[in-house]
Formats: C-alpha cells, sequence, structure tokens
C-alpha cells in the first residue's frame, strides 16, 4: 500500500464571536503562539506564521489552551468542561491526563509557576470555577464567591501564590492558598470584567473590563495601586498583556485600537488603531518576547510594530469560517479559498503567505471558483457570477446575473465560454455576457467542461450525470448516467478520456468517454458516508476524493483495485473540495477551515 505525507498546514485563523473575549497563549520559550478553533487548537511559529501545527483530538469546540510552564504541555478546555493535558514533545501529542472539573463551557485555564496547579474558570452549572493538581486532578481550593460565569484567571508567578478571577458579576475575586480560599473581591469594575493577569514578577496584577477601565493591583496585598489612562479605552477591553519586563501593558478593546501603557506612570505610550469597521474591534492580545499581538473581531492577528504605531509589521489573514471552495490558477502557483461567509484568501502555494482578495465580492457562500487565464471567476448564493483580477488581487465590476442559485461551474477556454449550473437552469456565459440557457427539471449540484464541448451536469435530486452537447451557445442532452445516490460532483480528467462522478451513495464512477460507459469493473466504494468533491490529477492518473467521512481516498486508473486511504484528514471534519498542485501533491480544504497539502507516493 502507497503512502501519504502532510507537507504543509495553512492554518485557520482563531474562531471569535462579537462581545465574546478570546484567549491566546504563548509557549514560555517565545516560539509559538496557542489559539482555538471549533474542534481544534491550532499552534502557529511566531516568527513564520505559515508554519502551524493542529491538535484534533477534543471531539467538541474547545475554547482555550495554554502552555505550561515548563513548556512540555498543553491543557486545553472545551465547551463541556473537560480538560485536556497533552505533550508538545511528541508529534503524536501523548495524551497525559483528561479531567472534567466544572459542567460547562471552560473560558479560562492557568498553569501554578511549578506546573503542579491548574485553575479553570467559566460557566458550570454547580461552580464557575476549580483548583487541582495537574499530576492527579485532586481539588487544591474552591473557586467560590463570585455569582456570575467567570470569564478570565491568572495564577501569581511567585511565592505567597495567589489567583485572580474576572467575573461577570462586575468583580475581581482574590483567593489564597494553597489550598485556595476565597479571600475577597474588588468592586472598581462596573461592568464584567473580561481579562485579569499578573506581572511576570508577580508583583502587579491588571484587570481589563468592559467599562473601558483597566485596574493595576498590588500582587500580594491586591490593594488597587491606580488606574491606567481614563479610562483606558472607549470601548469594552478585551486583553490585557505585560511585557515580558513589567514595565509595560498591552491592552485590546472594541474601539478597534491597542494601547501600550506605561505602569509606572499609567499614561500612554502608543496606539493602535485597527481600523474602522466593526470587524476590527480587537479582542485579544498577546506579549511573546519582541512580539505584540492582536487580534481583530475578523480573525486578523495584527503583528505590532512599537517603533510606528501607524501601521503594523504584518497582518496573518485566512478563513476562520468552513472553506467551501478550492481553485489553483493555471499556472498552480497561487491557491484560490473561499469561505462559507464569502471571503477569497489567495495563498503563494510555496510559501503558504497569503492575502484576502479585495473588493466587492458575493458577501456570502461561494460555491463555485475557476480560473481562466489572469481571472478567477466565482459563483455564489446571491446568484451571480463575478471575476477577480489575479494579479491585483481584487474583484472587478463584472458581475453576471443568473437567474437562480449556482450549485457549480466550468469554463471551455478555447470558446472564453462559462457554463454556470444553477437550481433551475444551466446558463453560457460567453465573453462576461449571459448568451444562452437551458431551463431543467432537476437540481444541478455541479458542472464539468471537456475540450470538446461535452457539459456534465450531475443532479442532485434525480440521481443521474446528464451529458450536453455544446453547439455555438445551446445544450443538446446527449445521455444520462444512472446513480444510486444524489451525484454531488461531476469532472472530465485533463486528458479528456474519462469522466468521474461521485454521489451520496458513498460511490465514486470512472465513465469512459465518449462512450460514457463504465471503465472499470472495480467499484470504487470505500467511503462510508457522501462523498462531497473529486479532483484529477494533471497527468489522468489519479482520482482524488474527499467525504463527508472525514477522509480522502486516492484512485488509480492504472490499478482500479488500489487505493490509499488518508484517515480523518481534517479532524472531525467533512472535506469540501480538493485539488491537485502537481502529480504527487494534493491540496484539501474542510469543514474545519484549514488548507492542507498533502503528498501522495507513487502506487
Amino acid at each position: 500500500m502507497s503512502s501519504y505525507s502532510l507537507k504543509n498546514v495553512y492554518a485557520t485563523l482563531p474562531r471569535t464571536q462579537r462581545g465574546q473575549p478570546l484567549v491566546l497563549g504563548g509557549d514560555p520559550k517565545g516560539k509559538n503562539f496557542l489559539y482555538t478553533n471549533g474542534n481544534s487548537v491550532i499552534i502557529r511559529n511566531i516568527e513564520n506564521p505559515a508554519i502551524s501545527e493542529i491538535y484534533t483530538e477534543h471531539s467538541l469546540p474547545v475554547n482555550v489552551a495554554k502552555y505550561s510552564p515548563s513548556g512540555f504541555y498543553i491543557a486545553s478546555g472545551d465547551q463541556s468542561g473537560k480538560v485536556r493535558i497533552w505533550d508538545t514533545v511528541n508529534k503524536e501529542h501523548i495524551l497525559k491526563n483528561e479531567f472534567h472539573p466544572i459542567g460547562g463551557p471552560i473560558k479560562d485555564i492557568a498553569w501554578s509557576p511549578d506546573n503542579q496547579r491548574m485553575v479553570v474558570v467559566g460557566e458550570g452549572r454547580e461552580r464557575f470555577g476549580h483548583v487541582f493538581m495537574s499530576e492527579t486532578g485532586t481539588s487544591v481550593g474552591e473557586i467560590s464567591g463570585q455569582s456570575k460565569p467567570i470569564n478570565s484567571c491568572d495564577f501569581r508567578p511567585t511565592r505567597p501564590f495567589r489567583i485572580v478571577t474576572g467575573s461577570e458579576d462586575n468583580t475581581i475575586g482574590v483567593f489564597e492558598g494553597p489550598p485556595f480560599k476565597f479571600k475577597m473581591t474588588k468592586q472598581d469594575h462596573s461592568r464584567f470584567v473580561q481579562a485579569v493577569r499578573y506581572s511576570p514578577s508577580g508583583n502587579l496584577f491588571a484587570s481589563a473590563g468592559f467599562d473601558g477601565k483597566v485596574f493595576i493591583y498590588d500582587g500580594t496585598s491586591s490593594d488597587l495601586v491606580g488606574e491606567v489612562g481614563s479610562p483606558a479605552h472607549n470601548g469594552g477591553v478585551y486583553g490585557v498583556s505585560w511585557s515580558p519586563d513589567g514595565r509595560q501593558l498591552l491592552t485590546s478593546s472594541g474601539d478597534k485600537t491597542a494601547r501600550l501603557w506605561d505602569v509606572e506612570t499609567r499614561q500612554m505610550v502608543s496606539e493602535f488603531v485597527l481600523g474602522a469597521t466593526v470587524e476590527d474591534q480587537q479582542v485579544s492580545c498577546l506579549w511573546q518576547g519582541q512580539y505584540l499581538l492582536s487580534v481583530s473581531l475578523s480573525g486578523f492577528i495584527n503583528y505590532l510594530d512599537v517603533n510606528d504605531s501607524s501601521k503594523p509589521l504584518r497582518i496573518v489573514k485566512g478563513h476562520n469560517k468552513p472553506i467551501t471552495v478550492l481553485s489553483l490558477t493555471e499556472d498552480r502557483t497561487n491557491i484560490f479559498t473561499g469561505s462559507h461567509d464569502g471571503f477569497v484568501t489567495n495563498w503563494n502555494a510555496s510559501t503558504g503567505e497569503n492575502n484576502r482578495v479585495n473588493g466587492l465580492g458575493h458577501g456570502n457562500q461561494i460555491n463555485g471558483m475557476k480560473p481562466n487565464g489572469n481571472l478567477m471567476y466565482t459563483c455564489g448564493i446571491d446568484d451571480s457570477v463575478k471575476q477577480i483580477d489575479i494579479e491585483n488581487n481584487t474583484y472587478t465590476k463584472t458581475d453576471i446575473k443568473l437567474g437562480s442559485q449556482p450549485r457549480g461551474m466550468d469554463i471551455l477556454k478555447e470558446k472564453n465560454i462559462i457554463i454556470a449550473a444553477s437550481v433551475n437552469e444551466i446558463s453560457v456565459i460567453q465573453d462576461d455576457k449571459k448568451v444562452g440557457e437551458l431551463k431543467v427539471n432537476y437540481e444541478p449540484s455541479s458542472a464539468s467542461v471537456s475540450k470538446v464541448g461535452d457539459i456534465a451536469v450531475g443532479g442532485s435530486m434525480d440521481n443521474k450525470v446528464h451529458i450536453y452537447e455544446l453547439n455555438g451557445t445551446s445544450l443538446n442532452q446527449k445521455i444520462e448516467l444512472d446513480h444510486l445516490g444524489a451525484v454531488t460532483d461531476v469532472s472530465f480528467s485533463p486528458d479528456d478520456k474519462y469522466l468521474v462522478a461521485c454521489d451520496a451513495h458513498r460511490k465514486v464512477i470512472l465513465y469512459s468517454v465518449p462512450e460514457y460507459k463504465l471503465a472499470t469493473n472495480q467499484e470504487w466504494g470505500f467511503h462510508n458516508a457522501r462523498v462531497n468533491t473529486i479532483a484529477w490529477s494533471p497527468n489522468s492518473l489519479l482520482v482524488a476524493s474527499g467525504s463527508l467521512d472525514t477522509n480522502i481516498i486516492i484512485w488509480s486508473v492504472v490499478k482500479p483495485n488500489k487505493h490509499v486511504i488518508i484517515k480523518n484528514a481534517h479532524a472531525q471534519s467533512q472535506i469540501t473540495r480538493l485539488s491537485w498542485l502537481d502529480d504527487s501533491t494534493l491540496v484539501s480544504v474542510g469543514q474545519d477551515c484549514n488548507t492542507k497539502m498533502w503528498i501522495i507516493e507513487p502506487f
């Protein structure tokens, strides 16, 4: 059995939610930072964020992940109140422990400086937090004294140990121990407390709230030292992070700015204005060695420049919603991905560097994407076909209206004709104008065009592949091919010798062209759920299929009884699209918002 290897992961951005702070974790060695999206924990190299790793062992959405002070472990907490502690050294990330300290979503986690104790807080049914031993799960104190869910917690990094918590009852809780007991609440905030963090030496801690205020307290006595700014921001403060020397403080706010403060004078040193739209609200920040990060509501990760606050050093972009379309430029140097929320990202296939496509796109889900020379065409559920100017990375003004929602499209480049298959018709578009249409009484799911002008359209209601002939700008029905389930995708091979179709009955079926007869007596039926998508290698020898069962299977035309299965290719998430970069490199995208590159060994 031949094998495969994962070459690259172009990672999802953090999943953000309006009004919810996002917690970033940092590696004590200063190399990586951490965040979550869906069931995944994403570990990214801070120097080169194109290098990333994804931990996918949670069965429910994860809210927060934090490195242990030793750097050898990561603790991640999920929606149900479960904490997994896993190692960072092995590629397999071996699970060390799993505990269930509270009965509801975990919102923050903090380790004691000796790696032995841990505090978790959130929205439990019977309690909002718990302190326990990281080795055994034994309780070492109670988090009590606050009447509403707790958003944030921190462990004092030096003795005498303290724990502070920030709650939706507008208070800060202070706990002394071990064993940790409630000592007092601080009531300086007038709205939800969103973040509490100790300084690196433990001599101070800072709190940030939705009242726009940031306070600094004494780390031992918890007495109020003073307020930062007056107030610190014109909107809710979502995050606060200390500089490594403890002399400065970074804050991020819903007022779309991040600000840098001098701790001693509590005055502003600089302000980073990160945009003017709702999507530019700043929901998290992290000061990691020489790097200052702030995360926008859009999910973009901004690297702030201490020497020039006018613009970030770099902005890491991408997707944080499921990816629905994938295509390559004709020279295969760039990968285009489009997500459920209508955004398109253009990735450099060799470095992973990316940029979001500018201009007015569809504004909602994109269902098809295909290149034509220096243009990339997209169709979306706003019932239109639009085009992207690849070189300038922007949507053009071209907007071709369709009669109903498009489900798939393909391009006959020789004649500059686009075929768009919509809910109740197939449109023929030439030179960016609609020149013909054929009303259909089935619901198309996909379309593929062969170089000779045959057109295959998948039927999702009638379980058929419909083959048409293109005469000028009109379509004539040629033949129908029956499947046992809804046909989800169709594709002619690059050499035009085959057509492959996949369906909801778990099958991938190969036909020889032009007679449209079964090309193999070998049934390609190893998926165990609906097959969503298929893609041909450029040499027409391999077909890749991606399914709802989270697996990708590679099939050989020459050896039809051989195949390679990439199990659980996108964690607990279905595969939405596939494309080959070359004859041995496959690109996949999924519901988990990640783009992955696989090397397929010959077989």
